[in-house]
């Protein structure tokens, strides 16, 4: 039996179900977690995360430092050097990783969405945003982005060829939409990221967040008949992948999907 000490680090994590996630993992895996929540204001980041990195066995990152904590670190591996933003830090060699494509990939598989040709709006061109374009793109969908700041859609286009920035939203049809904005929880929960207009003409609505279960988003799909799909899936997987990398597991897809359907059961 392994044993680490790990936390979540972002902006306000108060609401982070990443603790029991974790801790859940872990305990099937045969390993055991003290595993806490550290909310950081962002002009406190930079004073704090050398201290935290020197405190913990490893730290996931979330909202907004996915990007800034890549300069603190002294390598950066897999997909987190293509996506340009780290959500794992194995602390102890300053390492950083990327689980966020592959638990988007497994949650689209397993609710049977196949990217192959799907034409998708991607609302947010941040750290999440920016895993979700480069999965999609892997698996054949055609890949839209909107963000209120147009220099992340254009960077986000520059650096993965097959992303079109859209300097705004119409209303048009879209195979799929996903909210990977953050809009919709905490402070701004109640509000959608996009209008009923453009809502009503999607197939399948994803929202990257799972507090509440079914933001607005969700909530304005699903009275459209939509299909709706909350981040909740995507966030245990991703948390798989990072605790096979804190004690050294090989990752098995067949193995995380039946952690999950265990874990729905007992929460």
């Amino acid at each position: 039996m392994g044993y680490k000490k790990l936390a979540v680090i972002g902006k306000d994590v108060s609401k982070s179900v990443s603790p029991q996630m974790h801790s859940f993992i872990a305990e099937k895996m045969g390993n055991s977690v003290d595993y806490e929540k550290i909310s950081v204001q962002e002009d406190e980041f930079g004073g704090k995360i050398e201290g935290l990195m020197n405190d913990y066995d490893g730290l996931n990152v979330t909202i907004p430092f996915k990007i800034s904590v890549m300069s603190r670190l002294e390598n950066i591996e897999g997909d987190a050097s293509v996506f340009g933003a780290v959500n794992t830090v194995l602390c102890a060699t300053r390492t950083g990783y990327n689980t966020d494509g592959e638990g988007f990939r497994m949650m689209l598989e397993n609710n049977g969405v196949e990217m192959s040709g799907l034409r998708v709006l991607l609302l947010g061109a941040g750290g999440a945003g920016r895993s979700v374009a480069k999965k999609l793109l892997d698996g054949g969908a055609k890949v839209c982005v909107y963000d209120k700041f147009r220099d992340n859609s254009l960077r986000l286009s520059q650096e993965f060829k097959g992303v079109a920035p859209l300097e705004k939203t119409d209303a048009v049809p879209y195979d799929m939409i996903i909210n990977a904005t953050g809009i919709g929880m905490h402070k701004t929960e109640g509000e959608s990221p996009v209008g009923e207009d453009l809502i009503k003409l999607c197939g399948v609505a994803v929202d990257l967040i799972y507090e509440p279960k079914k933001s607005r988003f969700l909530e304005i799909a699903e009275s459209f008949g939509k299909r709706i799909i909350n981040g909740e899936a995507m966030l245990f997987y991703q948390a798989y992948f990072s605790e096979c990398i804190y004690f050294g597991h090989q990752a098995d897809g067949v193995q995380a999907k039946k952690f999950f359907e265990e874990y729905c059961k007992e929460n």
